[in-house]
């Protein structure tokens, strides 16, 4: 009987991508916005803690740090997950074990009860990610900027509007109506992503690597942890510093182990790629620069008249007065999308990292009234939303299709590691500088600018590192859609100018439209796929320098193999495919 000649060509297939609903963007946002309120819905009764759970300061913040630590482990596992198995299926499981964590939480004043509640609630990190990649697969291109800018910004809108809303809860009802106001808005978001949120047609190849889940949490957990409680153990500490290199062992035992995956949880040559590699840096940096006004502010707002430098607003004031931080970064989603189109993402990161810089430069002399802390704070707002609405467009831009989940997982772990970072270092700051009270330690006005000078000197890194990144010029014409990986793909060497591109031809010289390009790694991994265009020309970028196999493939046509090689860089290498007439041959 016959045997087609291209019994042995790749059959990898990009489903139809679905037709996005007009609300696919809010209700994505509004799963963001969940999972902020779930972070800051206890910061308004953080100094009540030890006595609302009957334990001492210490063991108290177990319940922040439990939250901190899961949500670490989970962000680049449940982005993986989603790779694999579809994103808007883990997107849904992290709400739903987020909602359990909460309702765990809000029948018990147990400590332990409530670090397990807590430690549940931190798995719904994932969430952001996972939407950003199911924006990336399902939505046109010409929404996909603003759509994706705002999802990166739901953390510090939903932070925003959390911290008065907390607030008015704490001071005028049980603090445990907190937790059944999170669990609610789960279950809201939930509902509405079912209803509304396509599934993601994309599939990254291989299995879960188990094994590099757990080593990746082992060395993120030993990380963390002496991050966290360094101010509480002593950083000079046996137990600190043992913790601490012990990180780095794992660590890096875990990126060989990972170097030798076919189908690594996290994909580090990938992650290595200067693009990738600098964004991921500078979000640290962007995280320690967020996380600072928001515990510097609502301090210096509800401190007493009487230390001569405090402010002496209410609970509820003073978070009015940082919601503007949160509000704003919202507002800059439309803007981001204009600059991003015309100038292109990295810029966009250097203007919001410098509106930082003024932000943070001008409010060490704008401390002295609530109305001087609403103009750091939408100023501040502006800068965090603009650098953060750039990170994931640099990352879609420079990473794989199948692997944007993880790609932006790592990335959003990269951004709570800043502000993990921020946390134990400007709280080592106002410990250090405040003055004791009748046995109370009362921060100072000298700790705060400390504070703020330390956030500047964390954006001029991050603008160091953004001038660093490598520069991409904005497509001419904008793609209909970034739904599929072949467009993706189209669209991100239009923009990169790196990778292989050509022209795929008939036997004859003639152009071949429609034709499936896939590009081949030297592990036999699929690297990136696209159609050849009327005339037959094609683009595709290439993961990390090395040698691939380029094949096209088309109805009426046998299949083509050509061998190429790239060095990385931003020179496109032109290799033209020709291919045969049908044959068969008869067995």
């Amino acid at each position: 009987m016959p045997r087609s000649t291209n019994d042995d060509r790749p059959t990898d297939r990009t489903p139809p991508a679905p037709t996005p609903h007009p609300a696919v963007v809010p209700v994505l946002a509004f799963a963001g916005i969940t999972v902020a309120v779930m972070q800051t819905l206890l910061v308004p009764v953080i100094k009540d803690l030890p006595q609302l759970l009957d334990t001492s300061p210490s063991d108290a913040t177990w319940v922040l740090t439990s939250t901190l630590l899961s949500g670490a482990v989970a962000t680049p596992i449940m982005g993986r997950l989603g790779d694999l198995y579809g994103k808007r299926r883990m997107l849904v499981t992290s709400l739903a074990v987020m909602v359990v964590g909460a309702l765990v939480s809000a029948v018990t004043s147990d400590l332990l009860t409530m670090i397990v509640g807590r430690t549940l609630q931190g798995f719904a990190m994932g969430a952001i990610p996972l939407g950003i990649g199911l924006m990336r697969d399902t939505l046109p291109r010409e929404r996909l900027g603003s759509a994706m800018a705002l999802m990166s910004s739901s953390i510090g809108v939903g932070g925003g509007l959390a911290l008065p809303g907390a607030a008015l809860v704490a001071q005028h009802a049980d603090w445990h109506a907190l937790f059944y106001g999170a669990a609610g808005l789960g279950v809201l978001s939930i509902a509405l992503t079912l209803l509304v949120v396509p599934e993601s047609p994309l599939r990254a190849s291989g299995g879960f690597d188990l094994s590099g889940a757990l080593g990746l949490s082992a060395g993120l957990v030993l990380l963390l942890l002496p991050v966290t409680k360094g101010s509480d153990w002593g950083w000079s500490a046996p137990g600190t510093l043992g913790m601490f290199a012990a990180a780095v062992v794992v660590l890096v035992l875990w990126g060989l182990m990972e170097l030798r995956r076919a189908a690594p949880l996290v994909d580090l040559r990938t992650t290595a790629r200067r693009e990738v590699l600098l964004t991921n840096l500078a979000s640290i940096m962007v995280g320690v620069a967020f996380y600072v006004v928001s515990l510097v502010l609502p301090q210096l707002l509800q401190l007493p008249t009487s230390t001569g430098y405090g402010l002496g607003q209410s609970m509820v004031v003073a978070g009015l007065c940082v919601a503007p931080l949160g509000l704003t970064m919202m507002f800059t989603a439309p803007l981001y999308a204009r600059l991003s189109a015309r100038y292109g993402p990295r810029s966009t990161l250097i203007l919001g990292l410098l509106v930082i810089a003024l932000g943070y430069g001008g409010g060490l002399g704008l401390m002295d009234a609530a109305w001087q802390t609403l103009v750091t704070s939408v100023a501040l707002g502006a800068g965090i939303g603009l650098a953060y609405s750039s990170l994931p467009a640099l990352i879609v831009a420079a990473v794989p299709a199948s692997e944007t989940g993880a790609a932006n997982g790592l990335n959003t772990l990269m951004r709570s590691i800043g502000t993990s970072v921020s946390s134990a270092v400007v709280g080592s700051v106002l410990a250090s500088t405040a003055n004791d009270v009748g046995g109370v330690a009362v921060p100072t006005m000298h700790g705060f600018r400390i504070s703020f000078l330390i956030a500047t000197a964390a954006v001029a890194v991050g603008l160091a590192l953004a001038l660093f990144l490598p520069r991409t010029r904005p497509a001419a014409t904008p793609q209909l859609r970034a739904s599929s990986e072949e467009d993706a793909n189209l669209a991100r060497a239009t923009e990169a100018l790196r990778g292989f591109h050509g022209r795929v031809t008939d036997a004859g010289g003639a152009p071949v439209a429609r034709a499936r390009v896939t590009l081949i790694d030297q592990r036999g991994r699929k690297a990136g796929a696209t159609h050849s265009a009327e005339d037959g020309s094609y683009a595709l970028t290439v993961p990390a320098a090395g040698a691939y196999v380029v094949t096209a493939r088309a109805t009426g046509h046998g299949p083509h193999a050509s061998s190429a090689t790239h060095a990385g860089d931003d020179r496109p290498v032109e290799v033209d495919l020709a291919l045969p007439g049908e044959t068969a041959v008869t067995a």
